[in-house]
C-alpha cells in the first residue's frame, strides 16, 4: 500500500512542474510593436531600488541650476 501511495506522489510531481513551466511561458509571451513600447512597459513594471533613485536624482542636479562651465571657457577665462 505504501509503495502505491509513493508512486502516485511521484507521478503527480511532474504534472506540477509542467503547470509551473506553462505559467512562466504565458507570462513571458508578450509582443510589442516597437522598442519604445517595450521600454515603457518595462519601466512601468520595474521598481527602482532606493539607493539608485537617490544617486540618479543627485546626478541630474537641481532643476533651474545653471549648467557647469565648460572646460574651454575655464581655459580661456570667459
Amino acid at each position: 500500500m505504501k509503495h502505491q501511495t509513493k508512486l502516485s506522489e511521484e507521478q503527480q510531481q511532474p504534472s506540477r512542474q509542467v503547470g509551473i513551466e506553462q505559467q512562466t511561458q504565458q507570462q513571458s509571451a508578450r509582443e510589442f510593436a516597437n522598442a519604445e513600447e517595450m521600454l515603457r512597459y518595462d519601466a512601468a513594471h520595474t521598481t527602482v531600488p532606493p539607493g539608485i533613485a537617490q544617486r540618479l536624482q543627485k546626478s541630474t542636479g537641481q532643476p533651474g541650476a545653471p549648467p557647469p562651465r565648460s572646460w574651454w571657457r575655464n581655459l580661456l577665462g570667459r
